[in-house]
């Protein structure tokens, strides 16, 4: 397993599937459920994980299109959400994830999603309908993410 953070570039390895961990940063609130995830996927081969928990994340940072550091972190994660064969997205309790809830809306007729979402996050009854409503996958927990990304990983085969 592979795993690459922002800023490094998105290369992807030859043979390698990829999966982006979409979902819940919110720093200081969110627990790192990625490191977790990423732990639990050690032994998988010819997998690259595209995390976008970015290490020198700066909360200062002005959102706007002409700061380039925040603009550099946004185009990174769409770069990421493109080039993924797969895209994980874990929307924990306790987190409002707003920009999780704009990924799963930009990929959801792409066939990419698995959705961990479960009780307690303040949207579940919207992500419930948009993935019934799309056929996306929702399981229940990370170790289930974890297990269902193993699969679709299989499915995908090496490039």
């Amino acid at each position: 397993m592979h795993e690459i953070k922002p800023p490094s570039p998105i290369a992807i390895p030859p043979g390698h599937a990829s999966v982006f961990l979409a979902g819940s940063i919110e720093m200081g609130r969110a627990d790192d459920w990625q490191s977790t995830l990423s732990n639990a996927l050690t032994e998988t081969v010819n997998l690259t994980l595209l995390n976008p928990r970015r290490e020198d994340w700066d909360a200062s940072w002005k959102q706007s299109l002409d700061f380039a550091p925040f603009r550099q972190q946004v185009e990174w994660e769409l770069d990421g959400l493109e080039r993924a064969d797969v895209i994980a997205m874990m929307l924990l309790p306790d987190t409002r994830a707003p920009i999780s809830l704009l990924e799963l809306g930009l990929f959801a007729r792409s066939a990419k999603c698995i959705v961990c979402c479960p009780e307690g996050y303040w949207r579940k009854g919207n992500v419930d309908v948009v993935c019934a409503r799309f056929g996306i996958e929702q399981v229940g927990s990370l170790d289930a993410l974890a297990r269902a990304i193993e699969r679709r990983v299989a499915a995908v085969g090496h490039r």
